[in-house]
Order: C-alpha cells, then structure tokens, then sequence
C-alpha cells in the first residue's frame, strides 16, 4: 500500500457542521473524521499530501456513543475519532 492510498484511508470525510463552518471562517481549522486508531503526526501528513496545504496543528478528540432507544430495540451508535486540522495563514481547503 501506497503512502497516498494511506492517505485517503485516514481522511474519511468532512465533519461539515454549523459550528465547524464557524470555525474554518474565525481560525483556518477544517474537521475531518479519522479512523480511532489515528494519531496526529499520521492525520497532519494525510492532509498536507491530500490536500497540498501546510498544516499548523492538529487536535484530536474521540466522541463517544451515546444510547439509542426505538420502540423495543435498545442500542449504541458508533464511537468516532474527529481531528481538526489548523492551517497556515494564506492556505484554504475547498471542503464543499
């Protein structure tokens, strides 16, 4: 496997949310879902390579589930990993 499929493996999708599009407007920060095994150094190379941008810096956080309840089926919706990718000044990822 190549280092760019790596790539697209770790960067799942965007995380486009109200508060996500605020952020990318006040700070140059984009949201990214990643697999739960990911760490920073591997996610600030992904986007560089993927994206051809300088990263600044890079946080992560893990959401957990929460519990669902439909009629009798009681269930967990799936833990994420969510990292948001500082930027550069001057750089700019066009998500949409």
């Amino acid at each position: 496997m190549t280092s760019l499929d790596r790539s697209y493996q770790l960067i799942r999708r965007p995380h486009v949310t109200e508060k996500a599009t605020d952020d990318s407007a006040r700070r140059n920060a984009y949201s990214f879902r990643v697999p739960r095994d990911a760490n920073k150094v591997e996610i600030r190379q992904a986007v560089e390579r993927l994206f051809e941008v300088k990263v600044k810096s890079v946080n992560t956080l893990t959401v957990k589930s929460k519990w669902k309840i439909r009629g009798r089926t009681i269930g967990r919706t799936q833990e994420w990993k969510k990292a948001m990718v500082v930027l550069q000044e001057g750089q700019s990822i066009d998500v949409l």
